[in-house]
């Protein structure tokens, strides 16, 4: 994941801070020089850094403390407060039009996602109520149009081509009309792209503007190319004026740079983040909650989120139901892992939780609870329904041959009969008369 190791970093600084009960200004000084080192090293634009770090000492050296923080604690809420403004502060939502259809045009080089994410734009609007349709305007790229169109039959919403036409002003201002025919209130705008920005590329992309004026002018960059990416930014906002940005590649390698730097840079905000490769890794950017991210305070309201998406509310208060009345069964316990694949699996939940951040939790902690998962599930699908409702009929000899259609050993037979009693056992202490419980997911 980006951020990794700039979040390594600064918790290991912070760590420092909090052991001390008064911080010198020498002190803060040294802290302030690790966490530019730091910054400097996850590739965020070095101006962006100099004036990063030249708020934080100011504000470090002239704050009051808080009551209820002690120094170090206080100079950690300074850095918090600055990261988040740093990359806008705030959640930037899209703009749709007051007249109820909305054009959004999305730009970018090749190479960075931008195909593939307007169809994961297109699957959060339609969350969100929004009826859209995509349009295929890059008549240069082999293929660009086939692969728009199988994005949209994964996305499940309708795809306007044109293969006939090299003009994409005249495809958009077709697309625009058979939207508004079919009644929908959103279309996306896949542009070509190139290698690198050109004077060309940028004719084309303005007279696309001129002519079907975007209510917004999405730019796709790729986390990856660090520095470079801030640069394209740069670039495209120049020439064409964007109105947000599109970071893919977050749930990659990359040291988080650009997304620290482009704000600053361009004075455009990451409107939203690709998290991974499925056409449902697309999230709001929440600046202020990637900051808790990053200093390992976890994200409990994008977690929340994530659950109430994936969880039905009539799921959540039937398990609810089950729970106080101790009717928890396996045939439970194994929707419940079906509910956290949906969601993404152990790596993307726990990524969220306080406490889990990097340096916390390893890759190989993770791949053996995902491994766990593999077993607990083969075993519970070589249960017959009535086994799983009603685990204390498991006998020495249902347990055998579970054990063979599972191809597991009986012993993970065992351990998984064993945990789902100390569950049951955990769960009644927990149960107590006049209890409340809120289930925004699942058990587990």
């Amino acid at each position: 994941m980006a951020f990794e190791g700039l979040s390594e970093k600064l918790q290991g600084i912070f760590k420092k801070l909090k052991g001390k009960g008064i911080l010198s200004e020498r002190d803060i000084d040294e802290a302030m020089r690790e966490i530019r080192l730091a910054l400097l090293e996850a590739d965020v634009n070095f101006k962006v850094v100099k004036d990063f770090v030249a708020r934080v000492r100011e504000k470090a050296l002239g704050t009051e403390i808080h009551a209820s923080l002690n120094p170090g604690q206080q100079v950690i809420k300074i850095v918090s407060d600055e990261l988040a403004s740093l990359m806008g502060g705030t959640n930037s939502k899209l703009t749709f039009s007051p007249s109820g259809f909305t054009v959004l045009m999305m730009v970018g080089l090749q190479g960075t996602g931008k195909t593939t994410t307007c169809g994961k734009l297109a699957i959060h609007l339609t969350k969100n109520g929004k009826e859209s349709m995509l349009c295929a305007c890059d008549v240069y790229r082999p293929a660009a149009i086939d692969q728009l169109e199988i994005v949209g039959e994964g996305a499940g919403v309708p795809v306007y081509t044109d293969r006939e036409s090299r003009d994409p002003v005249k495809i958009a201002e077709a697309a625009i009309k058979e939207a508004r025919r079919l009644g929908k209130n959103v279309l996306i705008i896949d542009t070509a792209g190139r290698l690198q920005i050109d004077e060309a590329l940028m004719e084309e992309l303005r007279d696309l503007k001129r002519a079907i004026r975007p209510h917004e002018i999405l730019l796709v960059v790729d986390s990856l190319m660090g520095q470079d990416a801030v640069s394209s930014a740069e670039g495209f906002n120049e020439a064409l004026g964007v109105d947000g940005i599109i970071m893919t590649k977050l749930d990659g390698d990359s040291r988080g740079g650009a997304a620290l730097s482009t704000k600053s840079v361009t004075g455009k905000p990451i409107k939203f983040i690709g998290v991974g490769e499925k056409l449902d890794a697309l999230e709001p950017f929440h600046p202020e909650r990637m900051v808790s991210r990053i200093l390992g305070m976890g994200d409990v309201m994008s977690l929340i989120e994530k659950l109430e998406e994936d969880y039905e509310e009539e799921q959540a208060a039937e398990l609810e139901r089950k729970l106080r009345k101790m009717e928890f069964t396996l045939e439970d316990f194994l929707e419940q892992m079906a509910q956290i694949k949906k969601m993404g699996g152990l790596a993307s939940i726990m990524g969220l939780m306080p406490g889990m951040g990097a340096g916390k939790i390893t890759d190989d902690q993770v791949a053996e609870g995902e491994l766990e998962f593999v077993r607990m599930e083969a075993v519970m699908r070589s249960m017959t329904r009535a086994e799983r409702k009603n685990p204390s009929i498991l006998n020495a000899s249902r347990r055998k041959r579970i054990a063979a259609g599972s191809g597991q050993p009986v012993s993970q037979v065992n351990n998984l009969v064993k945990r789902y009693d100390e569950a049951r056992k955990m769960m009644k202490s927990f149960m107590k008369p006049g209890s409340k419980m809120r289930l925004p997911g699942g058990f587990m």
